[in-house]
C-alpha cells in the first residue's frame, strides 16, 4: 500500500495552503497512507486543517528558519524525514516556495520530479496538460522513490473529511543558505483572483492601459468580483503581474469569467478554462476565445463594457 506525502504551505491565506487541501482531498480518495509535511511559522496550526482534509499524520516545523532561509533548511529537513520514513510519492502545490524545495530534494535523492500535473493516479503516475491544455496525457514515473510531483492549483475541490492528524514536531536543521532580509506585500483591495466568484479579465483588445478602469468599474458592482489580465498586457506594463492569469500566472476557477478583448491564446486558456461559465467580448468574430465561451458578444469592448456596467447599475437599483 502506497505511502503518499503532501508537502503543505502554512500560510492559511495563500494559494499554496488551499492547493494543499485540494491535494489531500484527492490523495485520501486513493486509499493508502496519507501524511503531510509543513514547515514555517503557523505549521502546527495548519496541521489541524490538513488532518481535517485527510492527513493521518503531519510533520510540522514552526521554526522561523524554515521561512527565513530560502529552500535550503526546508529541503534538508524534508530529506531527513524521507530517509527515516520512506514515502513512495510526495505531492507539492505549485507555489514558488514548494517548487524550490521540490527541486532541491530531487537533487538530493535523484528522484523523478514532475511539474505542472493536473491529476495523479497513485504512487506510479500522474496526468498533465500539453499543447496549451488541449490534450491530457498520462505520465508513468521511473527512478527511485519518492517520486516528486508539483500539482497545479484548482485541479481538485477541497472537501474536509472531519478527520484529525497526529502532529509530529520537526526541528529546523542548521544549514547555511540565502536568507530573506526584507518582505514587501503589494497592496490590494477586493477578493484575490484565486478566490473570486466572478472575474472580469482584460487583454490587448482594451487598446490602452487606462481602459482597465472600465473593468474595475464593472467589477466594483458585482459582489465577489476581481479584475484579471492576460500575459500580453502584463508584459506590456499595463497592469502588475499579480493580475496575470494563465500558464505562467494564476489558475482560477470562478463561477463566471468575463473575457474582455482577449483573443484566447492557449497560454491564457490554461489558467481559466475550468471556470463554470465563460463570457467573451471581442470584436473579432473568429477569435479562438469564442470556441470556449458559453456566451459570446461580438463587438467593441470599449462600447460593450460601459453598456454592461450601466445595465448592472440599473438592475441593482
Amino acid at each position: 500500500m502506497a505511502k503518499i506525502w503532501v508537502y503543505g504551505d502554512p500560510a492559511q491565506d495563500s494559494t499554496g495552503f488551499k492547493t494543499t487541501l485540494e491535494i489531500l482531498t484527492k490523495a485520501r480518495s486513493l486509499g493508502g497512507e496519507v501524511e503531510a509535511v509543513v514547515f514555517g511559522p503557523g505549521a502546527t496550526e495548519a496541521a489541524k486543517a490538513f488532518g481535517e482534509h485527510g492527513a493521518t499524520k503531519v510533520f510540522a516545523g514552526d521554526d522561523a528558519a524554515f521561512a527565513d532561509t530560502i529552500g535550503t533548511v526546508a529541503a534538508t529537513a524534508l530529506h531527513q524525514l524521507v530517509q527515516e520514513n520512506q514515502p513512495n510519492i510526495i505531492l507539492f502545490p505549485m507555489s514558488y516556495d514548494a517548487r524550490d524545495v521540490a527541486s532541491r530534494l530531487s537533487a538530493k535523492t535523484g528522484s523523478t520530479l514532475m511539474s505542472n500535473a493536473t491529476d495523479f493516479t497513485g504512487a506510479d503516475g500522474a496526468k498533465t496538460a500539453i499543447f496549451g491544455g488541449a490534450q491530457i496525457v498520462d505520465v508513468k514515473f521511473d527512478g527511485p522513490d519518492p517520486k516528486l510531483v508539483l500539482i497545479r492549483p484548482k485541479s481538485f475541490d477541497a472537501e474536509p473529511s472531519g478527520g484529525t492528524a497526529e502532529v509530529v514536531s520537526v526541528s529546523a536543521p542548521t544549514v547555511e543558505g540565502a536568507k530573506v532580509v526584507e518582505r514587501h506585500e503589494q497592496a490590494a483591495s477586493g477578493p484575490k483572483l484565486e478566490d473570486a466568484s466572478v472575474i472580469v479579465s482584460g487583454g490587448r483588445g482594451l487598446q490602452d492601459p487606462s481602459n482597465f478602469k472600465l473593468l474595475e468599474d464593472l467589477a466594483a458592482l458585482i459582489p465577489g468580483a476581481a479584475v484579471g489580465a492576460t500575459r500580453a498586457v502584463v508584459d506590456a506594463g499595463w497592469v502588475p503581474y499579480a493580475m496575470q492569469i494563465g500558464q505562467t500566472g494564476k489558475t482560477v476557477k470562478p463561477k463566471v469569467y468575463i473575457a474582455v478583448g482577449i483573443s484566447g491564446a492557449t497560454q491564457h486558456i490554461v489558467g481559466m478554462k475550468s471556470s463554470d461559465r465563460i463570457v467573451a467580448i471581442n470584436k473579432d468574430a473568429e477569435a479562438p476565445i469564442f470556441q470556449l465561451a458559453d456566451l459570446g458578444i461580438v463587438g467593441d469592448a470599449l462600447k460593450v463594457v460601459p453598456k454592461l456596467t450601466e445595465e448592472v447599475k440599473a438592475r441593482k437599483g
